[in-house]
């Protein structure tokens, strides 16, 4: 991974469950669908949360018939009426996580993360009462493989473009930006015609608070149980994933 910061301590415990291909592509074929419905109609060149939504499906390898077939089907009447909501609360040992999702029966979502949060040991917090515990950030994901600039050139026109955080690994570079030039960003980057594999609005956590390895892993478990419910796209909390602990998941 590259390196331990905020933002990347999140990629990687999300980079873990999202090896599950049908939950990417269900989270992928909502953001589409939503990004036809809110961010200007089916024609991507005019509709920039949809272009970012193609450019995210393609990173994740979903062919290219099942996003045209997404954005048609988002385009008729009889499309999916879906709705983004949040939720707020503490799970075990007082860490703070910020359920995002995107659901067509809001009864139905809230029943389900009050039943996990109580269930396993967290408690449902109202709207608004974590807001100040993070920041949010854009956060791009470029495959070294697939740079075909200089880098030294490249890291200077990031710069330019409002990039805050610039992390490079062998095979992977992650940029962060404020959420006020994450637009910005993503308009130089497709000026530059660098492939992008995700780009997304996360919420990054202001601090976060350490555990020892068993506490860690009460913790882990409550969010495995909101990612694994098919109306949650993102989950975001701000357990500090130590070098042990990230040393005991990469050997599950």
């Amino acid at each position: 991974m590259a390196g331990h910061s905020k933002w990347a301590n999140i990629k990687h415990r999300k980079g873990a469950q999202d090896k599950k291909r049908a939950k990417i592509f269900t989270r992928i074929l909502k953001e589409i669908s939503v990004a036809v419905k809110e961010g200007g109609g089916p024609d991507p060149e005019t509709n920039p949360r949809l272009r970012l939504a193609i450019s995210n499906a393609k990173g994740a390898n979903m062919p290219k018939d099942t996003i045209e077939r997404a954005i048609k089907k988002a385009s008729g009447a009889d499309a999916d009426a879906y709705e983004e909501v949040s939720y707020e609360g503490y799970g075990p040992h007082g860490i703070a996580i910020f359920v995002e999702c995107t659901t067509d029966n809001t009864n139905r979502t809230v029943a389900s993360v009050r039943s996990i949060f109580s269930k396993y040991g967290g408690s449902l917090g109202t709207n608004g009462s974590l807001e100040f515990l993070f920041d949010r950030k854009g956060v791009f994901e470029i495959e070294t493989a697939n740079l075909k600039r200089d880098w030294e050139t490249f890291e200077l026109e990031l710069i330019d473009g409002g990039a805050e955080e610039i992390e490079k690994s062998e095979h992977v570079i992650y940029v962060t930006t404020s959420f006020e030039d994450f637009g910005n960003l993503q308009k130089s980057l497709e000026n530059f015609q660098v492939e992008v594999k995700n780009a997304e609005v996360q919420r990054i956590p202001v601090t976060s608070k350490a555990l020892n390895l068993d506490e860690s892993k009460q913790v882990l478990r409550i969010i495995e149980k909101f990612e694994e419910d098919d109306d949650v796209q993102n989950v975001y909390h701000n357990l500090e994933l130590t070098p042990e602990l990230l040393e005991a998941l990469d050997s599950e």
